[in-house]
């Protein structure tokens, strides 16, 4: 949608640097993508804890949760999907030009969108965590019923039965979560993340 000639940007002396000094540690967006069930949220709330006892701050998105508030008036067909995914960009881009580590758990099926997301923010301001689990697996473990309803075609347009879901082609990180355990794989993405945001003296 084109920008009205009415609107102005507006600047302000607080930077996105000086929020980033005051903290200690630079700001990003951490974009955990997967499968339904795979352990996106799992792993997001096992990170931001860790993350928030080293000092880090930080910020949850899930996506569950933005659907009952922000996105409560977008459908799930692929249109609504993909603005799901552009108005949680925006969003992660605000948290990272406060300074915060801002960590996003959506199923997020298209690369186009991700990409996009990746676009908002600079090269080192996005780390893509790929959570890497066989479809079999993640139905299985279906914790909220959602692939049983989706084969009996209560839902449609479900991500891995009647949607496709596109892998990232070259996530900073693919965790492989039927293989490791979360606490594994917690501390493999911990570390990624306090590598990229430790600010050099």
């Amino acid at each position: 949608m084109p920008h009205s000639d009415n609107i102005i940007h507006q600047t302000y002396r607080v930077t996105k640097n000086d929020r980033q000094t005051l903290n200690q540690h630079a700001s990003c967006i951490v974009w955990f993508t997967g499968l339904s069930g795979s352990g996106k949220s799992t792993l997001a709330n096992g990170v931001e804890q860790k993350l928030f006892e080293n000092g880090i701050r930080t910020y949850v998105l899930d996506g569950d949760n933005i659907r009952y508030g922000l996105n409560n008036n977008v459908d799930f067909s692929n249109e609504g999907r993909k603005e799901n995914i552009r108005r949680i960009g925006e969003v992660a881009k605000l948290f990272v030009d406060a300074g915060i580590v801002v960590l996003t758990a959506f199923i997020s099926p298209f690369r186009e969108d991700r990409d996009r997301v990746r676009n908002v923010v600079k090269p080192d301001e996005f780390i893509e965590v790929f959570v890497d689990c066989p479809l079999e697996i993640c139905e299985q473990r279906d914790v909220k019923g959602l692939y049983k309803k989706a084969r009996a075609g209560e839902i449609p347009d479900f991500t891995g039965i009647s949607s496709p879901f596109e892998s990232p082609l070259n996530p900073e990180l693919t965790i492989p979560s039927e293989k490791i355990s979360i606490a594994e794989a917690v501390e493999l993405i911990t570390d990624l993340i306090m590598k990229k945001i430790t600010i050099r003296k």
